[in-house]
């Protein structure tokens, strides 16, 4: 799911899609607007799910999607390998994810995780 929004109420922290990827926004710097032109804005952003930095300049005026993206929880049910098979604390549907090698040691079958999710697209987010 995605909404729009304008680009001048875009902030830091924030998502954005850009190249068909959701992304954070790192940082935005706006410009002035010129004798014939409108103000512009630069927004470097990095990936959410592939972690490629990215940017894009386009006028303020301009629309622009914004993923929707959730913070969930849910129960580690088993772990083979690097795949857990987890079960959503709120709908209790059961699904499966990629363990990253830097989350192996905190991801506990019975333990309680959170992950992300964004336009189908799913990512644990231990902190």
């Amino acid at each position: 799911m995605k909404i729009q929004v304008e680009v001048k109420e875009l902030k830091e922290g924030k998502y954005v899609i850009v190249d068909d990827e959701a992304c954070v926004i790192k940082s935005i710097s706006k410009s002035k607007p010129g004798k014939h032109g409108s103000a512009k804005a630069r927004i470097d952003v990095i990936g959410l799910f592939d972690n490629q930095k990215r940017s894009i300049v386009g006028p303020v005026s301009d629309k622009i999607y914004v993923p929707v993206v959730e913070r969930k929880n849910a129960q580690v049910l088993s772990i083979a390998g690097d795949i857990a098979q987890l079960m959503d604390m709120g709908d209790f549907s059961t699904f499966e994810m990629k363990v990253p090698d830097e989350y192996k040691d905190r991801v506990v079958e019975g333990e309680e995780v959170s992950y992300l999710t964004a336009m189908g697209k799913m990512k644990f987010d231990l902190r």
